[in-house]
């Protein structure tokens, strides 16, 4: 039997109730209308409500299963269509480990699981535990075709020149600040590292060291680290000389920005925005602080 507008909007309110009670946190369930979600509650408990004009939308994030994936982070971007869950949600799967095409798949592969299991029945949990499971899968599914492919490239005319901006909840230890340093200079990577709390690091050069690099330092123990932002240039013919000039920093070097605090660690933000501003990636500092500076 067909299900009334009031019968899906129940549902919905009580599927919100029990997300927000699993995932008390955060970070973990995030609703980005709170708007929607008071006038679909509105709707539900008033007799003559109209229906409500946008649909509910919201975030879940997902740290996947799977050992060495525990920097990982997949956040769904959710939204109820207001047929459902007589129609399926609209979801989206984004990481930043996930190069395009992965991510078309990953959400493809979603969809599609979906639309066998789950029509008619409200489904946000099986969304998220199907994501859990399956989604880091997707980081390497390319890996092994695309090592063939990265040979062809280097050979063909176009190079892509990338810059990685690395968030970590802090940078102390100073093994892990010589490798940062080390390697950079190994890969031709020139950037920064700022350490104390928070870390941020920012790496640029040939997209494939990049690549190298972030994989030696999320080895590492970290309490968490991500990448937050990623510029990727095609330069085509993409000789040396084409990559010196898309560099915004000359080496890798390390910046402490007058540290204050206890420890002596936390970092004056003020002066990393100058910086920042300096070298023309003053938008970066929204990204990883979510202020303008």
């Amino acid at each position: 039997t067909d299900m009334t507008n009031k019968e899906e909007a129940e549902i919905q309110v009580s599927e919100l109730d029990l997300l927000s009670s699993m995932f008390p946190y955060e970070e973990e369930f995030i609703v980005t209308d709170q708007l929607a979600v008071a006038e679909l509650k509105h709707y539900v408990e008033n007799e003559s409500a109209e229906m409500p004009s946008s649909k509910v939308q919201f975030i879940l994030n997902v740290k996947p299963e799977v050992s060495n994936a525990s920097m990982v982070e997949f956040s769904m971007a959710c939204a109820l269509p207001f047929k459902y869950p007589t129609v399926l949600p609209e979801i989206t799967v984004r990481s930043s480990l996930l190069s395009r095409s992965q991510q078309i798949h990953l959400n493809s592969d979603l969809k599609t699981y979906l639309m066998q299991n789950c029509s008619g029945e409200p489904c946000m949990l099986s969304a998220r535990e199907w994501v859990k499971e399956h989604a880091a899968a997707y980081i390497d599914k390319e890996l092994s075709s695309s090592s063939v492919t990265t040979s062809n490239a280097l050979r063909s005319e176009d190079i892509t020149f990338t810059r990685l901006w690395i968030y970590s909840h802090h940078i102390y230890n100073k093994q892990k600040r010589k490798n940062i340093i080390e390697w950079a200079k190994e890969l031709s990577l020139s950037g920064f590292c700022m350490p104390g709390k928070p870390g941020v690091v920012c790496v640029e050069g040939l997209q494939s060291s990049c690549e190298e690099f972030w994989s030696r330092v999320r080895r590492l123990t970290w309490k968490r680290i991500l990448i937050r932002h990623r510029e990727d240039v095609s330069l085509e013919g993409g000789g040396d000389a084409e990559i010196q000039k898309q560099r915004k920093f000359s080496t890798l070097e390390e910046k402490c920005f007058d540290a204050h605090g206890a420890r002596g660690n936390h970092m004056d933000l003020g002066q990393l925005y100058h910086f920042l501003e300096e070298k023309g990636c003053a938008d970066i500092f929204q990204m990883y602080f979510g202020v303008e500076g």
